[in-house]
């Protein structure tokens, strides 16, 4: 069969046979892949870079997918930790790691889609009880699960919603998905702190999809400007975009009620995890969610992978 292969860390993916896989086990199943997600989190893995990393050469990247199995049954499915990803034309997936999918689904839309939908729900849903009516930041919230994440908090019944993020015109997009205010973190970090300070002072939660010298700037914005410091402030740490660590001041931890912590894999146990995929499928495939998706040929994954300036989500097509 064909599949996207990573031979190195430091090159892209290339197009090219590899054996057709076998299933093993009684939970096993062979599935034709019909589309993969390129997420950001599939590109640390195809470059070593993602702190699961084993560092096992050749791999075939993707982590997640929607396949059809021999049954005919069109099935999401999420892969543990493989060297045997689902950038290829088949997979051997777990079905207790999957879910059946009603026959009209659009495959393209769910595998662009739950990864980076999947960030926010089970954050708000898994890592604190976030309760309707509370108020919600997003820390780069301009890209496709900053995006999604708007439109999450809103579902789940958030009162406010503050997108911020560097690109003024992709927050102004954020408006009629749900954003109640945005701000821009274009700037120093004093400038940060500032803005988002004014912006989002009093919010319950942030969901952080940068960290780095952007997230420190803005713990430290928030702490100051917070109308109440013995407020509960939850700071959920996602995606590191900004970099990996961020120099938070300690004075932020013993000023105000701060509670910082993270919502991937090995945090978010796999049963909670597997728990919210149907909820969170039916949602995605009701249209309730607005996501741009491109198809992309799995023959195409090089053009694909040096595609690093689209704003839609790229989902191979074996």
């Amino acid at each position: 069969m064909k599949a996207a292969v990573v031979s190195s860390f430091d090159s892209a993916p290339a197009f090219a046979e590899v054996p057709a896989p076998r299933a093993s086990g009684d939970d096993a199943l062979v599935v034709d892949v019909l589309a993969a997600g390129l997420h950001p989190r599939v590109r640390s893995q195809a470059d070593g870079s993602h702190y699961t990393s084993t560092d096992e050469l050749p791999l075939i990247p993707g982590i997640d997918g929607v396949g059809r199995d021999a049954s005919g049954a069109l099935r999401y499915f999420i892969l543990p930790d493989t060297t045997l990803g689902s950038m290829a034309q088949q997979t051997v997936i777990d079905r207790r790691r999957s879910i059946l999918l009603p026959d009209d689904a659009d495959p393209i839309l769910v595998a662009a889609a739950m990864n980076p939908a999947m960030s926010s729900w089970l954050a708000l849903r898994s890592r604190m009880r976030f309760e309707r009516g509370q108020s919600v930041l997003i820390l780069g919230a301009t890209g496709s699960a900053g995006s999604l994440a708007v439109q999450v908090a809103g579902l789940l019944g958030a009162d406010a919603i503050v997108a911020a993020g560097r690109d003024d015109a992709k927050l102004s997009a954020l408006a009629p998905l749900g954003a109640t205010a945005t701000v821009s973190i274009a700037g120093d970090p004093a400038a940060i702190a500032d803005a988002v300070g004014h912006a989002a002072a009093d919010v319950d939660v942030v969901l952080d999809y940068l960290w780095g010298e952007p997230a420190a700037a803005a713990i430290t914005g928030l702490v100051t400007a917070r109308g109440d410091s013995s407020r509960p402030l939850t700071w959920i740490e996602i995606g590191s975009v900004a970099g990996r660590t961020a120099p938070i001041p300690s004075a932020a931890l013993r000023a105000a009620d701060l509670r910082i912590v993270g919502s991937g894999q090995g945090s978010v146990p796999t049963r909670d995890i597997l728990d919210a995929l149907p909820a969170l499928a039916d949602t995605i495939a009701s249209g309730a969610f607005r996501l741009d998706a491109v198809a992309v040929p799995l023959a195409d994954v090089a053009t694909a992978w040096a595609d690093t300036a689209t704003t839609s989500r790229i989902v191979l097509t074996p």
